[in-house]
């Protein structure tokens, strides 16, 4: 079972288990993330969602193993459209979602971070966009999530170098909101989950929408435009090269 689901009085607790891949997210992975993640989100008995990551990551983005491949007859377009629009309903969702943070939270993973509505972050941390390595470019809100919580610059450092930051710099940038020992980190992000799943449904999704709606429409505009370049990347001679490099450096 490559992702996990459980109910902690009102909290609903998603765990990405692939450990031995830093909790990669390959087709399979993903597609149970996104069924438990709407299943947790349609629920009358969740109150907020909590996404961590067993063993010493959260989530290295997706699989390389499977980059750039596609089920028969699915586009790039379609691929990463279908992607986006997962990552929105994370964003959209109306229930408080929490990130708990360790070890590697990359690409994607990073991305999937971004999404939630506030991340608790262990010291180990070490977060990066290293899709450029590729000759790609994050396609599911990375660029607008790093812009709006970290600034226009910080943005383009991160995704133009796909340098990692560590927790104190994640933290100091506002892409974090508290860091902690690793020991105390499912600890304190279950705590939080369970103090802010104690008030009402209806004043938690009113605050939620109210401060998103500050900014969504940037997001949205920047996750479309997420779009049209990712594919236009995939389809270079540039990323198939440094692909092919990569693989066989890999073997």
């Amino acid at each position: 079972m490559t992702v996990s689901t459980e109910m902690d009085g009102g909290v609903c607790i998603i765990s990405l288990n692939r450990p031995e891949r830093h909790n990669a997210v390959d087709d399979a992975t993903g597609a149970a993330y996104g069924a438990a993640f709407r299943e947790a989100a349609g629920s009358k008995d969740v109150a907020v969602i909590l996404l961590r990551g067993e063993g010493r990551s959260f989530c290295s983005g997706r699989d390389t193993a499977q980059l750039g491949r596609r089920v028969e007859g699915e586009s790039d377009f379609s691929f990463v459209r279908r992607h986006q629009d997962s990552r929105l309903a994370q964003v959209d969702c109306p229930k408080p979602v929490i990130a708990a943070l360790k070890g590697n939270v990359l690409g994607g993973g990073l991305e999937m971070a971004l999404a939630a509505d506030i991340r608790i972050a262990s010291t180990d941390l070490q977060m990066a966009f290293p899709e450029i390595g590729y000759g790609l470019m994050t396609d599911t809100g990375g660029a607008a999530f790093a812009t709006v919580l970290a600034g226009p610059s910080r943005a383009k450092l991160m995704l133009m170098t796909g340098r990692r930051i560590g927790g104190e710099q994640a933290l100091a940038w506002g892409m974090v909101d508290e860091l902690v020992a690793p020991e105390d980190l499912d600890d304190t992000a279950r705590s939080l989950a369970h103090e802010i799943a104690q008030h009402g449904e209806l004043a938690l999704g009113s605050i939620k929408q109210v401060v998103d709606e500050m900014w969504h429409t940037a997001l949205h505009t920047g996750i479309r435009a997420e779009l049209l370049a990712q594919v236009a990347l995939f389809g270079s001679a540039e990323y198939l090269e440094l692909k092919q490099k990569r693989q066989a450096a890999a073997r």
